[in-house]
């Protein structure tokens, strides 16, 4: 299990993002209060960001948020209208390194998923004779978030979808075609422009997830995380199986699966 978060909005500096709010995901890589799987996010982080050229970025690290003496300063001088972040908590037998630190991106994306997939290595070969030789070499480590995260480029690159038809079809092929008995798939994706977030589980309950639109201290912008970021009452829960998709010039919607 892992704990997630994402801004979009007027540009902010990623300390404003990631290390000013009093519950960020600093404190909740330590101590966060609804993870029910796990109890340390210790096996690094990553953020991703929109520049100021549109394209998008990102940097992971395997070491924990808190250990990285450099963020600070970092976080200072780095100011962007989006971002997403995300600190690991590591599945067993799923290394520690760079590479299986989100977000993963690809073909115009950012991806996070919070959760797993259970069974893992019997659906991963099924998952790998699906996928097109191009979308497979693109995989640089060994996560299941990743393979997940191909699954739903594939769809994308083989169907008429948008990105929340394309995060439905990821979790009904997960579960039905590749026969995937149990996972939690809470994910957040954006191409730059729009946030997506889906809350979803087979076989467990749903992960916690919670947005705003409302919150005083990020004025006009829309907050996403695993668990509320500041105190403020302003956070709604996502409803399980559902898919929220803010950004844009439409309003917030809630896409039920």
């Amino acid at each position: 299990m892992c704990r997630l978060a994402a801004y979009l909005g007027p540009p902010v500096p990623l300390a404003r993002f990631l290390l000013a709010p009093a519950h960020g995901l600093v404190e909740q890589s330590y101590a966060p209060r609804e993870m029910r799987e796990g109890r340390v996010n210790a096996d690094g982080y990553g953020v991703g960001w929109r520049a100021e050229d549109g394209s998008l970025a990102r940097l992971t690290y395997s070491i924990p948020i808190w250990a990285d003496h450099n963020l600070p300063v970092l976080a200072e001088h780095l100011r962007a209208p989006l971002w997403v972040a995300e600190v690991r908590n590591a599945t067993t037998g799923l290394a520690n390194h760079p590479a299986n630190t989100q977000p993963y991106q690809g073909d115009g994306l950012l991806f996070l998923h919070n959760g797993y997939v259970a069974d893992f290595p019997a659906v991963r070969a099924r998952l790998r004779r699906a996928l097109s030789p191009e979308i497979e070499c693109a995989i640089e480590g060994t996560t299941d978030s990743e393979y997940v995260f191909a699954l739903l480029r594939q769809i994308l690159a083989t169907a008429d979808f948008d990105i929340p038809e394309a995060l439905r079809e990821t979790a009904r092929r997960l579960f039905d075609e590749f026969a995937a008995e149990r996972g939690l798939l809470n994910i957040v994706i954006t191409d730059g422009e729009r946030l997506h977030a889906l809350r979803h589980a087979v076989g467990a309950p749903s992960p916690t997830l919670y947005f705003t639109t409302d919150d005083e201290d990020y004025p006009d912008a829309t907050l996403i995380a695993s668990e509320p970021l500041t105190e403020g009452a302003y956070w709604q829960a996502i409803p399980e199986h559902h898919i929220l998709t803010v950004g844009g010039d439409k309003p917030a919607q809630l896409i039920s699966l």
